[in-house]
């Protein structure tokens, strides 16, 4: 029996991540509530404001979301004040991603 590998889930990521902080239009407050092809299992509304929910809304997004969910859901303030716990949380490889093209949020 030969067992295959799935593809990396990086395979894309970089072409997802908005070239600039500026497309990042996401609200600062209230509730989001994300499609299902975004969050088919556990948590599909999220509280902006409660930074919990917050980064969990944000590392979904990371993850799984194409860029135009990306810019429509992130907003770049709070992802710049989020950062340093993100990077704490979110895979090494991802952040480098994220990093490499948003060089700014290296130094939040």
């Amino acid at each position: 029996m030969t067992s295959t590998a799935l593809p990396s889930r990086l395979i894309g990521a970089a072409d997802r991540i908005p070239a600039s902080l500026a497309e990042l239009a996401g609200p600062e407050h209230g509730r989001v509530e994300l499609p299902v092809r975004l969050a088919w299992s556990g948590l599909s509304r999220f509280d902006v404001g409660d930074p919990r929910q917050r980064l969990t809304l944000y590392r979904t997004l990371m993850d799984c979301g194409q860029r135009e969910d990306i810019s429509r859901y992130v907003n770049s303030e709070l992802l710049r004040r989020d950062w340093p716990r993100m990077r704490r949380l979110t895979a090494r490889r991802l952040i480098s991603l994220w990093e490499r093209r948003l060089p700014e949020l290296a130094t939040a």
